[in-house]
């Protein structure tokens, strides 16, 4: 990857954290300013659930420490390793005091609201020994109330991904496709094509929530665009190999959905994911450029029912590292396009 914008922007990020550093204090626990925290929750009168407000203070130590863990990672990329070492310290610190100020030892997290959830476990400020329990809790929060969200714009971005790395990628495709309020198909009932700033913009009735701040074109709870294509397009990059040397094509249907197909200009040339499933078949097309490699994850599959171009898998030269885990089939492909196909019957 290009290092560059790291080395440009090194000093600044180190501010930042040193701004943070010091409006928290001692504890460690940043208290006492103005943010807007988890802008345009789920709002609403009735008085047995007042909302789902969660503390600023919260969600501001909770991004310090996210924030530090940040930095520390970009110090070790740039070899400034003695930096590294402090921003790592710095960040089990500030882990440890969010626990003491946040977290009991029943794993409930904060004011118990699905962003309180969602900033613990995707910024992991939990120990390993509660993160099952938080998101156990998540989801039930979630299913009382009728598999509808009620994150803000802190934690809309990484509501489902929390969902799927802890195994419950059924809760996050419930999610996407819920079609009432609040939720991201609403707006579509209501006639929308772009995405708007509140859950609620316009009312069943046509009238609008808020005449005075109310916009139609507003892009924050488009975050959820980022786990479609991971998830359920399946194109993802690889950490290890930035800018997409290498790719994860992973995808995992669910919801009902039978087709999804994403295509992205990486600086290597055009990669691509396109999936389709019927009762019988699991269809997968990839294409990756020039000088790139992929780990490529065929669902629900076994190796001896795989075919690439009607080629056993196995037996396809580009196809290496034919592997079995989980259920699921994986592979290793060079530059190409394949056609991957997967017997279901």
């Amino acid at each position: 990857g290009d290092e560059r914008i790291l080395e440009a922007q090194y000093d600044s990020m180190r501010a930042w954290v040193a701004f943070m550093r010091e409006r928290a204090g001692e504890d460690l626990v940043w208290t006492g300013d103005f943010h807007f925290g988890d802008w345009l929750a789920y709002a609403t009168t009735d008085p047995a659930y007042p909302g789902a407000t969660t503390g600023t203070d919260g969600i501001a130590t909770a991004f310090f420490a996210h924030s530090t863990g940040l930095l520390a990672k970009m110090a070790r990329i740039l070899g400034r390793h003695d930096d590294a070492r402090r921003y790592d310290t710095l960040r089990e610190r500030i882990v440890a005091a969010y626990r003491h100020e946040f977290v009991t030892e029943t794993g409930r997290v904060a004011e118990n609201t699905q962003t309180a959830y969602v900033l613990a476990l995707h910024f992991d400020l939990l120990p390993e020994s509660l993160r099952a329990e938080a998101a156990r809790r998540l989801v039930a929060d979630i299913r009382v109330r009728e598999n509808h969200l009620t994150t803000g714009f802190l934690g809309t971005p990484y509501l489902l991904h929390v969902l799927t790395r802890f195994g419950y990628v059924d809760v996050a495709y419930d999610l996407l496709l819920q079609d009432t309020y609040p939720s991201w198909l609403y707006p579509v009932t209501q006639g929308a094509t772009t995405i708007w700033e509140r859950w609620d913009g316009q009312r069943p009735d046509g009238s609008f929530q808020d005449p005075g701040m109310n916009s139609f074109n507003h892009y924050a709870y488009g975050a959820v665009g980022d786990w479609m294509y991971q998830v359920v397009a399946g194109l993802d990059a690889d950490p290890e190999a930035p800018g997409y040397r290498h790719a994860r094509i992973q995808p995992q249907p669910g919801g009902g959905l039978t087709y999804a197909k994403v295509a992205l200009e990486t600086m290597y040339g055009r990669t691509e994911s396109d999936w389709e499933l019927t009762d019988s078949q699991f269809v997968l097309r990839v294409v990756m450029p020039p000088n790139t490699t992929a780990t490529v994850r065929i669902p629900e599959a076994v190796a001896s029912r795989v075919t690439e171009n009607e080629i056993p898998v196995a037996q396809v030269e580009g196809v290496t590292n034919v592997n079995e885990e989980d259920g699921d089939v994986v592979v290793e492909i060079g530059s190409g396009t394949y056609l991957f196909v997967a017997d279901r019957r």
